[in-house]
């Protein structure tokens, strides 16, 4: 693939994934929708844009999705929806990447990865940052809606490391999308809260499942191959950044210090791990 076309289509890609997080945060502080509603129609439209997108290309290996990665991707979407109810953008998608990281991470020292010292620096440092962000003060974000974006990390860790066991990605993440619509819909009908539906809210919600899950995913994968494993590691660096100036430019947010500190501790130490794997490995 021609270097221009692929940087431009990892752009485009980075930007569909802070989308995600822009799409949410809009609808469910700007809109009447519910979270539980967010969610399905997430889920529902994602899987229609993949299924559809793997159907025309008749390409790739045989794959389908399973039960416990449509679990995973649910506990993900639900616990993104729900937080966004609370945390502002530039929060949300931090708190979120760190989570991703740290429990791929973590699973690689389960199954027995050694790190050199320079990941383990950088390990602390991330996580040192991740622990200042949430550390009771002024300018905390709200307990629940934080534990809640963790979870989501924890799930979207656990979906991508099942991921990797091969058969063709859009397939296999179609099925998933599929499967964890049972529970999206199961929780909208015991939704707690009032359910409630607007314009804005459904158009903001399918945005985020075709154009941002659907499309983004698939152009994901198309520009995967052509990427070096520490390139592509390294460019979803830019996902929170690209989220935080979003919430800056389109809803008005303001980065508080705490966020702009621990952003630089986060999205920096992971770096020096992505780093020193690299060089480990050359």
């Amino acid at each position: 693939m021609p270097s221009l076309r692929l940087t431009l289509l990892t752009l485009l890609t980075l930007c569909a994934f802070a989308g995600n997080s822009l799409l949410c945060r809009a609808a469910l502080s700007q809109t009447s929708i519910d979270a539980a509603s967010f969610t399905s129609l997430r889920l529902m439209s994602g899987a229609l844009m993949l299924g559809l997108i793997a159907r025309l290309s008749r390409q790739g290996a045989p794959g389908r999705g399973n039960w416990l990665s449509g679990l995973a991707l649910w506990v993900y979407a639900a616990g993104f929806s729900l937080s966004y109810l609370q945390l502002s953008t530039a929060m949300g998608a931090l708190i979120l990447f760190g989570a991703v990281q740290f429990t791929m991470i973590g699973v690689g020292l389960v199954r027995g990865e050694r790190l050199t010292l320079y990941q383990w620096l950088g390990l602390v440092l991330a996580f040192g940052g991740l622990v200042g962000l949430l550390l009771p003060g002024l300018a905390a974000p709200p307990l629940v809606g934080a534990l809640l974006m963790l979870s989501a990390g924890i799930a979207w860790g656990i979906y991508s490391l099942r991921g990797r066991k091969g058969g063709d990605p859009l397939r296999v993440n179609a099925g998933n999308f599929l499967y964890a619509l049972v529970p999206a819909l199961l929780f909208s009908l015991i939704w707690p809260g009032e359910t409630s539906w607007d314009y804005p809210g459904v158009g903001y919600a399918l945005a985020s499942g075709a154009l941002a899950s659907g499309i983004g995913y698939a152009i994901w994968y198309r520009v995967l191959p052509e990427l070096k494993a520490s390139a592509a590691a390294s460019v979803q660096l830019s996902v929170p950044v690209l989220a935080s100036l979003g919430g800056i430019v389109f809803l008005g947010e303001s980065p508080s210090l705490r966020l702009v500190l621990a952003s630089i501790a986060i999205l920096g130490g992971i770096l020096l791990v992505i780093m020193a794997r690299t060089a480990s490995k050359s």
